[in-house]
């Protein structure tokens, strides 16, 4: 199964996205802390990159970050905070960089969202040398994020990982999310 019901609205509060008591919840700081420690990495794709809030931490920690969203009004914002990306609008299901691209591909929140959960995971895997990293609401109710009835169960995430030829799934519980690492199983020559 690769579709999901109510996965096509696209969240569009710029200024949402930014509030601080969002970003206290989404522990960005820790999230980047753990995709570096489980992905070596010098170039980084953020996938429904947003306001660049998760793009901006990669780029300060040394990585070369492009990113991509749906919404050319994301972009904009995105621009404000990363002036030097390479930011292009595409959808998580037909990512316009070429295969091998990136040695991360992030998904923060997104993956959700996307209309076809195996297709956006097969574009990642695609344009990722190393390491996919999955960053998603944990399968249950909570105080913060959209309702149980969007988000993914861990048995949907393993289903897709093994249909999109992904490594097994290293996950990282945070108190409002949950981590998924996978690499790509590709041999990449020089």
């Amino acid at each position: 199964m690769t579709q999901h019901p109510g996965h096509g609205h696209r969240f569009s509060q710029i200024e949402r996205l930014r509030s601080p008591e969002r970003v206290a919840h989404l522990l960005i700081p820790q999230v980047v802390e753990a995709v570096l420690r489980g992905c070596s990495a010098e170039t980084l794709l953020d996938v429904g990159t947003g306001s660049a809030l998760f793009g901006e931490a990669f780029a300060q920690k040394g990585l070369v970050v492009a990113g991509i969203d749906v919404n050319p009004r994301m972009l904009a914002a995105a621009r404000l905070y990363l002036p030097e990306a390479d930011l292009k609008q595409g959808a998580a299901e037909a990512i316009p960089f070429p295969d091998n691209a990136f040695d991360i591909v992030f998904m923060g929140l997104v993956l959700h969202e996307t209309d076809d959960l195996l297709k956006a995971l097969q574009e990642a895997q695609r344009v990722a040398r190393s390491c996919v990293a999955v960053l998603e609401w944990p399968y249950r109710s909570t105080d913060f994020g959209p309702g149980i009835e969007e988000r993914l169960s861990p048995d949907e995430i393993e289903s897709v990982r093994k249909s999109a030829n992904l490594s097994e799934i290293t996950a990282t519980y945070f108190e409002n999310l949950v981590l998924y690492l996978m690499e790509t199983n590709k041999i990449l020559n020089g």
